[in-house]
């Protein structure tokens, strides 16, 4: 197997191992749905149940699938090198592709780390302050409904970072469950107002950091919704590797 498709079977099986454990597992081979409680329509999505193998036949996955997800639609979020076939066959089936992104990987060893801005702090979330800090800044940056926050738990179960500057909670970043060493970056969020500071950089970093000292994170991998976004993940040593597919129907 070429070496992006190892990385990129490697990435879905902790991907698949990791967020499990918080989630609602709907068996529908070939793939498997990871539903949020109360079914959070963003949150929840199906992956292949078998990294490192082709997906070819649907089987029976859809109508399965279609039911777990009601009344939202159904959601794939799937790395191309890691099934290959499997966005060809969901999308012969009639689902649409909502985005494509590239997957980009760090070995965390390879970090570089900024510096922080004048009057900038990071820290862990360690309190339920710290985490309703960062899912406000997180509601802020994204336009998006404030999420109960939830009492930080073991780094091994995921975790999260904040930023402030001069005292101001202003950016933060968060990690997911680890397994196999390997971690997603996920919810990097600066508000409008500080952009373009070097927060994004910072806090991105700071997770990734964080991960591999905490919860002994290896590999560390993103996928950005944007050129810029893409630019700030760069700068701290994050490179493509594979290809991120979303589809919905």
């Amino acid at each position: 197997m070429h070496d992006a498709n190892v990385v990129a079977a490697r990435i879905a099986a902790a991907q698949l191992s990791g967020l499990r454990r918080k989630r609602t597992v709907v068996s529908a081979p070939p793939f498997i749905g990871l539903l949020t409680p109360g079914g959070h329509p963003y949150l929840s999505y199906a992956v292949g149940a078998r990294p490192g193998t082709a997906i070819t036949d649907l089987a029976d996955s859809l109508p399965v699938l279609r039911d777990a997800f009601a009344p939202n639609p159904m959601r794939f979020e799937l790395i191309e090198e890691a099934n290959p076939g499997a966005a060809d066959v969901l999308r012969a089936a009639g689902l649409r592709e909502t985005g494509r992104y590239p997957l980009l990987t760090l070995d965390v060893a390879d970090l570089v780390m900024p510096p922080a801005p004048d009057g900038a702090s990071v820290q862990v979330l360690t309190t339920l302050q710290d985490a309703g800090d960062a899912q406000a800044v997180a509601a802020a940056a994204f336009d998006s409904p404030m999420q109960d926050p939830h009492p930080p738990g073991e780094p091994a179960d995921g975790g999260g970072v904040l930023a402030r500057l001069d005292g101001r909670p202003v950016a933060a970043a968060f990690w997911t469950p680890v397994a196999d060493g390997v971690t997603e970056i996920a919810g990097v969020a600066t508000l409008p107002e500080y952009r373009t500071r070097g927060l994004g950089a910072l806090v991105t970093a700071a997770a990734v950091a964080s991960a591999g000292r905490l919860a002994g994170a290896t590999l560390a991998w993103l996928t950005p919704g944007s050129d810029g976004a893409d630019r700030i993940y760069r700068r701290v040593g994050f490179m493509p590797t594979a290809t991120a597919v979303h589809l919905t129907g």
